[in-house]
């Protein structure tokens, strides 16, 4: 099964002309049946929210109802110029809303399922490096000496004492922050008070 991922207006024009292709082919072979029309939407529907990708999982269904729109013209069938198809269309989306209202659900419950897991899957993430990070911090804390498991001694397994890092010479001073300097006086101004 193909895998791809789209974003949100490549799921806008996937979903709206897959079903207005539909539509063609609803109404050249079998004769504009909105039954057939609403069993494809919601199998377009299920498509979109699956195929849309992790970052517009929002997106699929917002789109989904406007993509069921886009077929409809083409099953509505109107008589008496524009008012008559606009007075068409408008009954046959009042009529096919239970199909509309099923194929948004779909898109839904599909994506919510999706996120869920999503963060399910950062969630555990998370954990497994803050467990890494845990067991990291615990074995450089402890130093142990020889090989003898269980023996820990004060001081890292090179002899050097407890407190001194690695590489630190004892004849130069760390360098420390810096003291901010005073604001300097513009040359030839009195201070005031004087």
């Amino acid at each position: 099964m193909p895998n791809p991922r789209l974003t949100d207006l490549g799921c806008g024009l996937f979903c709206g002309l897959a079903m207005f292709v539909l539509a063609c082919l609803d109404r050249l072979l079998f004769g504009a049946s909105a039954v057939l029309y609403g069993v494809l939407f919601l199998l377009v529907s299920a498509l979109t929210a699956v195929w849309v990708r992790r970052g517009d999982l929002a997106s699929a269904p917002v789109v989904v109802p406007i993509a069921f729109a886009a077929g409809l013209p083409l099953l509505a069938e109107g008589e008496g110029g524009l008012g008559g198809h606009l007075m068409a269309l408008v009954t046959s989306l009042a009529m096919q809303a239970g199909w509309l209202y099923g194929g948004t659900l779909v898109a839904g419950v599909i994506v919510t399922v999706r996120k869920l897991r999503l963060m399910a899957r950062r969630a555990a993430e998370r954990e497994k490096e803050r467990g890494h990070e845990r067991d990291g911090r615990e074995v450089r804390g402890r130093a142990r000496v020889g090989g003898q498991g269980g023996q820990v001694r004060d001081g890292d397994a090179r002899g050097r004492p407890a407190g001194v890092r690695p590489g630190t010479s004892y004849d130069r001073r760390p360098a420390g922050p810096r003291a901010p300097r005073p604001p300097v006086q513009p040359r030839g101004s009195v201070p005031r008070g004087r």
